[in-house]
């Protein structure tokens, strides 16, 4: 099988909102005009209802109420609202997704957005590209459940979609794996070349030709992500951490599971991304 086949089926692509598209030709347009992009959010009720709610979440723990979308565009910053409306768009674009638990994808896709940043921030690598390509990484197992559901049957009754051996599963099945598709859709939608190699490489980010630190945050992040969704004992969860993925970006265990906060802690309030 070829990957091509999942992209050549028009009426199986993801449809993402106007505003998503304006957002995401602004990761290469540094002169994007805020105002424009601030009454494009107010122009939509539902939208503009979440970035206020993101805005007074206790993830960002403020002492005084935002009321606009003005206000709240300032007080995220471009970066944040721009990511917000990213997750909301791929919530949005694979609303309907055969055989897989959405409510649980997209909590276990926040914590790994989370999780990878966190880890991001004690590096010199840029964590808003990190929580971008987290953000994005899963979106090749919706689009491989969406197009060819039946084929992702058995797969599914083997191992659960977020086991961390599923790539190679799915590699083994269909001669690629779920990174590689969101790739090319990354590539579809005009993301910059930075997001869509990194895509790529999140599940295997050692065996790529050219390292991405930021694959490799993700990748760890998902671990993170993972065991806490599914509920993995600690013994589990530390046998499973991807230790040469930690040795290459110089982590130990206490960056990468004592010190971090609670995942929980981590992500309250920013729910309102994938609502």
């Amino acid at each position: 099988m070829e990957i091509k086949s999942l992209l050549d089926q028009p009426s199986k692509l993801p449809t993402i909102p106007k505003i998503t598209h304006q957002l995401i030709r602004s990761f290469s347009d540094e002169n994007v005009a805020s105002n424009d992009i601030a009454n494009q959010l107010a122009a939509d009720p539902a939208l503009s209802a979440k970035l206020l709610r993101l805005a007074n979440s206790a993830y960002f723990n403020l002492s005084r109420t935002i009321g606009s979308v003005d206000d709240a565009l300032r007080m995220l910053g471009f970066v944040m609202a721009r990511n917000l409306v990213l997750g909301n768009g791929m919530a949005h674009a694979f609303r309907n997704t055969p055989g897989i638990d959405l409510k649980q994808f997209w909590r276990y896709n926040l914590y790994t957005a989370c999780a990878s940043r966190w880890l991001a921030e004690r590096s010199d690598v840029n964590a808003d590209l990190v929580f971008t390509v987290a953000l994005m990484h899963g979106v090749g197992q919706l689009h491989m459940h969406v197009c060819i559901p039946q084929m992702m049957v058995p797969l599914d009754k083997k191992m659960h979609v977020l086991d961390s051996g599923r790539a190679e599963l799915e590699r083994n099945a269909f001669g690629f794996h779920h990174g590689e598709v969101a790739s090319e859709l990354a590539k579809i939608w005009n993301f910059p070349l930075p997001i869509v190699s990194a895509l790529r490489h999140v599940p295997e980010p050692l065996a790529a030709q050219e390292f991405s630190a930021a694959a490799a945050f993700v990748n760890l992040g998902a671990w993170r992500a993972r065991s806490e969704v599914l509920k993995l004992a600690e013994e589990e969860m530390l046998a499973s951490r991807p230790l040469d993925v930690c040795k290459k970006l110089g982590l130990g265990l206490e960056e990468t599971s004592t010190l971090m906060p609670a995942l929980t802690e981590l992500t309250e309030g920013l729910d309102a991304m994938l609502d």
